[in-house]
């Protein structure tokens, strides 16, 4: 629990506030060391994320307040909670944010809120924050804003307007799942409606085309399956053309309420983050290999299997599209071949316009995921 301070100033108020703002990052749990959020050394967390160019960057994140009305019961904020409560005004929020920019320790701002009175009021408050950087100070930056459920259409399309990207996180697969995690929120007129506004309002050719949805799961919480997960996820990207969808792995202790009954039941404390790092390769393999919610294979329980990847999984099922002619096959068909991915499939078209690849070693230098590859492949 965080002690009492009275009258605290933007500096006590951002260390609250700046660690708060943990429970709401994607990737948080990821097996990659550089997707983990991480501080910088005067304390204020620090978002890793990957540039257009394939660069690395970071973005300063914290909380507008950490006051919030909604009972999330995953939620160490929930209004239930005993925490030491506080919130910046966007004056102090926009101010901060450029004196880390201006010493080039951030790339760009990730602002959220806990439901400070009600979503609107809440959606005023990043809103004005992110004009007060465009208008008065002139930034052209990256700014991501979270859209709080419930807010009206007229906020929303200021966020737009305003906002690079945008996330309403969905947070479990539908309605019956939100259910048993919150009895305020209301799924469809709540979450899903503001996402299908959001995808019109930035879809191709429209006034807001360059501003990107994203959204986010929390894997477990509601004891929803893996396949419940990839069934939404892929009508996120097919129906509402979503642009990115997160994971993030519901943890016990930290503030969380026990839902009885309800969790998936794993062999270990720590196959919930193998479980969340399955989703994101499912994800990739939606994304970039062309793969169908149709072509994910889960276990009897509707779940990921934990010690066979997604995509291998899928090649042990379809044994009779192996093996690959590596000097003959179509991208689409590379790109089945676990342990290949698309900088390596790229590869091999290119080299092949010159010459035969007679043997693995012609593909690459052979490690881990090469040699997996190897018995997938024809020479």
């Amino acid at each position: 629990m965080v002690g009492v301070v009275s009258k605290p100033d933007t500096h006590e108020k951002l260390e609250v506030l700046s660690a708060d703002a943990q429970y709401d990052l994607a990737c948080a749990c990821s097996c990659n060391k550089d997707e983990h959020r991480q501080r910088s050394g005067d304390g204020k967390w620090i978002y890793p994320i990957t540039l257009p160019n394939g660069g690395k960057s970071t973005l300063f994140k914290t909380l507008i307040s950490n006051v919030c009305t909604n009972d999330c019961k995953y939620c160490p904020l929930r209004e239930q909670m005993d925490i030491y409560r506080c919130s910046l005004r966007p004056e102090e929020t926009a101010k901060v944010f450029l004196d880390y920019y201006r010493q080039r320790k951030v790339f760009g701002l990730f602002l959220s809120s806990g439901v400070l009175g009600s979503a609107d009021a809440t959606m005023d408050k990043l809103n004005v924050t992110a004009k007060i950087l465009r208008k008065k100070h002139g930034f052209r930056g990256y700014i991501h804003l979270k859209i709080i459920p419930g807010a009206s259409d007229a906020a929303i399309e200021e966020a737009v307007s305003l906002a690079n990207t945008v996330s309403l996180n969905i947070e479990t697969p539908g309605e019956t799942n939100l259910a048993k995690l919150s009895e305020k929120k209301k799924y469809i007129e709540d979450i899903i409606e503001p996402m299908k506004l959001i995808s019109s309002l930035t879809a191709p050719g429209s006034r807001y085309a360059r501003t990107k949805q994203t959204t986010q799961f929390i894997v477990g919480a509601a004891g929803e399956s893996d396949a419940e997960i990839v069934k939404y996820m892929y009508g996120l990207y097919e129906r509402l053309k979503m642009h990115r969808v997160y994971f993030s792995a519901y943890q016990k202790g930290l503030g969380h309420e026990s839902i009885a009954g309800e969790q998936v039941t794993l062999e270990r404390p720590t196959d919930v983050f193998v479980r969340e790092h399955r989703l994101y390769q499912v994800d990739f393999l939606l994304r970039k290999y062309g793969f169908a919610e149709s072509d994910i294979a889960f276990r009897k329980n509707g779940n990921l299997s934990l010690t066979v990847d997604p995509k291998e999984a899928w090649a042990l099922m379809h044994p009779e599209f192996f093996p690959v002619n590596v000097d003959r096959a179509t991208r689409f068909s590379l790109l089945r071949v676990p342990g290949l991915g698309p900088v390596t499939v790229k590869q091999i078209l290119e080299r092949r316009k010159k010459r035969r690849i007679r043997c693995i070693e012609d593909v690459g230098k052979v490690g881990a995921r090469l040699e997996k590859a190897r018995k997938y492949l024809a020479f």
